[in-house]
């Protein structure tokens, strides 16, 4: 991602009164703002989220849950609890990830190409860095990772029948989950970037 953004911003820049570290600029801006929280956790919820929903699915049909209820264990907390908390702390190492490697990208594309060099892209991705975006981008990773886990859990959790129902619980969950993506992020963007 941060090499397309960085070749498409270099070769769509005709303006002398641009300066030249803007494709830098631009690149650091757009990766940590909106590509590698957002797109990263629509990825995320069509694989986490679709494993967790069969997963807890395919216990529910297969009466294991059941098992545990008899027993005297909180299904709720044993099976979904765990889950939500290692969203809550891998998902923004992922994206911490993420952001190095699409500005690395971006990088090693302007060498490639010869539209810039180093020290001008690099100079355009300390300009005007702002770290509360950091800040923005961890926040809604950590409410995309509780989105993804959470509708999951519920659509695996309630699901009734058999393994068709399961993978219908599992199609559903990754759809919801990223149409609630969409919608939190519009909300989060306007919460805390323009409040």
């Amino acid at each position: 991602m941060g090499a397309v953004i960085a070749l498409q911003t270099a070769s769509s820049m005709e303006s002398p009164l641009l300066p030249d570290y803007t494709v830098g600029f631009i690149t650091q801006s757009s990766t940590i703002l909106e590509f590698s929280p957002t797109i990263i956790s629509l990825i995320l919820a069509g694989k986490v989220g679709s494993n967790v929903a069969s997963e807890i699915g395919t216990m529910r049909v297969t009466e294991q849950i059941d098992a545990l209820e008899i027993m005297g264990v909180n299904s709720l907390n044993f099976l979904i609890l765990p889950k939500i908390t290692a969203a809550l702390v891998f998902f923004p190492v992922l994206v911490i990830f993420s952001m190095a490697l699409s500005m690395f990208g971006g990088w090693l594309a302007l060498l490639v190409s010869d539209l810039t060099t180093t020290e001008i892209y690099i100079m355009g991705i300390r300009s005007f860095f702002n770290p509360f975006h950091i800040t923005y981008a961890l926040t809604k990773t950590l409410v995309f990772g509780f989105l993804i886990v959470s509708i999951a859990s519920f659509y695996g959790y309630y699901v009734k029948g058999g393994s068709l129902d399961v993978g219908r619980a599992s199609t559903q969950a990754v759809v919801s989950g990223s149409i609630a993506i969409l919608i939190a992020n519009f909300i989060l963007t306007q919460l805390m970037l323009l409040s």
